[in-house]
This record gives C-alpha cells, structure tokens and sequence, in this order.
C-alpha cells in the first residue's frame, strides 16, 4: 500500500508545489531517520524566538538540516529536501497558585524545499492559526466531534463551513459571539451579505 505521505509530495511536486509536513508516529521508518538524524548532525541553520502573553512564555528553536545521506535508500530521497526540527519550551504561570508549569516539545518536519530557518518558522507558525482559526472552532464552538449524524455527515460539514465563512466575510472575529447574537436576535442574520 502506498504512503499518503509520499503520495501528497508527490502529487505537490506534480502541480509545481511545495509543502512542509509534520512527521508522526504514523511514519515510523521516516520518523527515525529523521531523529537518528537530528541527534547525529549539526544543523545548518537556527532560528530562535520567544512569544510572550499573559501567563504564558514560550521559546521556539528552529532548526534546519540537510537530510544528506540519511534518507539515502529510501523512496523519500528524492522528495525530501530539507528537514526541520522546532522545540517548544512553554512555561504557563497558573492564576491561582502562581506557580509556573513547563513542558517541551519537539516536532520533526519533512520539507519538499529548502527555505531559511525564519520562514520555515513563520511557516510552521502560521499553520497553527489555521488550526485555531478553523479545527478548533469546529470542534469546539460547532461541537462538529460531538455530532451524532451519521448519514450523509459531509452534507452538515459543508452547512457548517458556510455558516463560519457567511461569519467572518461579514466580520465576526468570535463565531461563538456571532452565533449567539444570531440565535438572540434574526435581524442580525438577516442583516449578513451572502445571505
């Protein structure tokens, strides 16, 4: 059976694009390469930043290899040019004890192009606004994990991406606010272009 990995480079170099993919357990030969070789090799590049907000530190390193000869062998040679490896150490400072927490994180990424370290980064950042800005709001605010459909479920999957993106053409920056406004008051429905 083919990897979907594999398929999606493949398919992204065919249209004459890159990507950039998050390497999971669920690659676990491709997984330790990339560790054998982020444990084994100086990387070429670094890139360090530090984000902070209330209660919250967090430092990323970025760093960048060159995958040599570690995919050598292997059907992913030829698709991966680059490799990258981002830590997160997040200290969380609870309002009620005042004590810190910290946890750390390491993610490997596997990359169709050889970009610098600040925009693998800036790269890697902005999926996880995505990821808020969509999946979370889904799960969360449209309860969509919690649906009990079980026929025809894309049919209420694409009515509930027209409604966030009915929401946000007009505006609305916090689609439980605007749903509940919605539900209070028809008007404000009503009163939404591409309606």
């Amino acid at each position: 059976m083919r990897c979907t990995a594999k398929k999606t480079f493949e398919i992204a170099r065919e249209t004459g694009n890159d990507l950039i993919v998050q390497v999971k357990n669920n690659q676990p030969g491709l997984l330790r390469r990339l560790e054998h070789l982020t444990a084994t090799t100086a990387p070429i590049e670094v890139h360090d930043s530090r984000n902070l907000a209330r209660n919250r530190q967090e430092d990323r390193r970025v760093e960048i290899y060159a995958p040599g000869p570690a995919l050598d062998g292997s059907d992913w040679g030829p698709l991966v040019t680059a490799v990258v490896s981002v830590t997160r150490q997040t200290s969380i400072r609870s309002a009620a004890t005042g004590l810190w927490t910290r946890r750390e994180e390491t993610a490997l990424y596997a990359s169709s192009v050889m970009l610098p370290a600040e925009a693998f980064a800036s790269a890697i950042r902005n999926h996880w606004s995505i990821e808020n800005k969509n999946h979370w709001v889904r799960d969360v605010t449209l309860a969509e994990d919690a649906s009990r459909i079980r026929v025809n479920p894309g049919v209420m999957a694409r009515l509930r991406s027209q409604a966030l993106n009915i929401a946000r053409a007009n505006g609305a920056t916090n689609i439980a606010d605007a749903l509940w406004n919605a539900a209070i008051d028809p008007a404000v429905s009503i009163s939404y272009r591409g309606l």
